[in-house]
């Protein structure tokens, strides 16, 4: 039996070559062999009526381990995002140690490396324990395959340990994800804050501490010619002061999540756990803003923040629950939803914020269909209508908003390394060699 796998008649989108066609792809020796009409044998995976792409990469999510393996492994979130079409994902350092080490870096290697399911990068952190007042050793991190730097879950506050973070990143080539909030005017807050958190009675997050954050970093961007990327981008303002920083020139970019795209502070009011998140859900205008920078292309990629937490966490009281949802599973449909649907960007775009736009942050080698290029492939059916259901979830966590949602559009086929990893329905055919 050949090793090959032909996926045959799909509509090929590869924004690494502008190509949108309808083509066969010959997969053999984990690469892509040919793009183009295939009478080769081997498996045959009947791909009519679907999109072929280059796999899916989410450049933001959490894994929780090392310390928090209750909630999630680097097993059981491989095991997500392949579910979800996703064969890359890189992983955020808020680990418990904080993933800041050589040592920590090879061990998140070593954890994918037995998980088998798809590829793990790890983001080393930018501060020892995340404490924001000692640069980590990003040169051994790097050595040990960092890609890039973050103390998500914590804004770096001291602007001097930032500056000397953006000068050591450039040395070594990598790209700082800064998660944009003021930590002294966001201290308490639970939601946004504004007329609604006014009227429930909660505590709020002021858009300003996500604003005041992003503009004093891309002074230190420009200052030091940095690669610059804000993490999940929630507000109006933001979303200007990126757009703005491009047209000058500033190395940033920025990614978006399905949930600050589709929900608003309203659904707060629910005293839901699962609304409640970081940064918060905003405005109505904010959701729009967000909407616009993704069309015009402020917005570079999409993401999902996938943040697993017990449920027993998530039933505390809003006020003392964790921030965060798992994302992995759904994203996919969501976003298809938030921007396909209503007619804001075509497949294309989507799949370009979702594969070539992140690895090319990220300096990985992934997120391309040309011959020779590593055979991660996603199947997308974007005609199929499914439920969200959160207790199917492979995470092991259930935290999230979307349960019940009526979704159109979904990976059916990832393929990491030339291997079927996922399957949703039986399509593959074998063909004697």
């Amino acid at each position: 039996m050949s090793d090959s796998i032909i996926i045959k008649g799909g509509r090929v989108i590869d924004p690494s070559q502008e190509l949108d066609e309808i083509a066969d792809i010959t997969i053999s020796g984990g690469r892509i062999a040919h793009v183009g009409s295939s009478t080769e044998r081997g498996t045959v995976i009947d791909a009519a009526g679907c999109i072929v792409c280059p796999g899916l990469i989410d450049m933001h999510v959490h894994l929780r381990e090392p310390g928090n393996e209750e909630e999630e492994t680097i097993a059981s979130g491989s095991a997500a995002a392949v579910a979800g079409g996703f064969t890359s994902i890189a992983c955020m350092p808020n680990t418990q140690p904080a993933i800041d080490t050589e040592a920590m870096i090879e061990f998140v290697y070593r954890q994918a490396a037995r998980a088998n399911t798809c590829n793990v990068y790890p983001i080393g952190a930018i501060t020892k324990g995340r404490g924001g007042k000692e640069l980590a050793e990003m040169g051994q991190m790097v050595r040990a395959g960092a890609v890039a730097f973050s103390d998500d879950g914590c804004g770096v506050a001291n602007p001097m340990v930032m500056l000397r973070a953006f000068q050591y990143a450039t040395m070594f080539d990598r790209v700082l994800i800064q998660h944009c909030e003021d930590a002294d005017m966001a201290a308490g807050g639970v939601m946004n804050a504004g007329f609604t958190a006014t009227r429930i009675g909660l505590p709020g997050i002021p858009a300003i501490a996500e604003e005041m954050m992003i503009q004093r970093d891309l002074l230190l961007a420009a200052e030091t010619r940095a690669r610059y990327h804000v993490a999940h981008i929630s507000t109006a303002g933001g979303v200007q002061l990126v757009r703005e920083g491009k047209k000058q020139g500033i190395h940033v970019t920025t990614e978006v999540c399905p949930h600050h795209l589709l929900l608003t502070e309203e659904s707060v009011a629910t005293y839901d756990t699962n609304y409640k998140m970081n940064p918060p859900l905003r405005s109505k205008k904010d959701v729009d803003a967000c909407i616009s920078g993704v069309i015009d292309g402020t917005i570079d990629c999409l993401v999902t923040d996938h943040a697993p937490h017990g449920i027993e966490e998530k039933e505390h009281d809003i006020q003392n629950a964790p921030f965060g949802i798992v994302g992995l599973e759904t994203a996919l449909g969501l976003f298809a939803s938030a921007l396909i649907e209503p007619g804001h960007i075509g497949w294309p775009r989507l799949i370009a914020m979702m594969t070539t736009h992140p690895a090319r942050i990220l300096g990985i080698d992934r997120g391309s269909l040309k011959r020779g290029a590593i055979a991660d492939v996603t199947i997308i059916d974007p005609t199929m209508k499914w439920t969200a259901d959160v207790s199917a979830l492979r995470s092991r966590s259930r935290n999230s908003p979307f349960g019940g949602w009526q979704l159109t559009g979904r990976a059916t086929e990832t393929i990491v390394g030339g291997r079927l990893v996922f399957s949703l329905r039986k399509r593959e055919t074998p063909v004697a060699a």
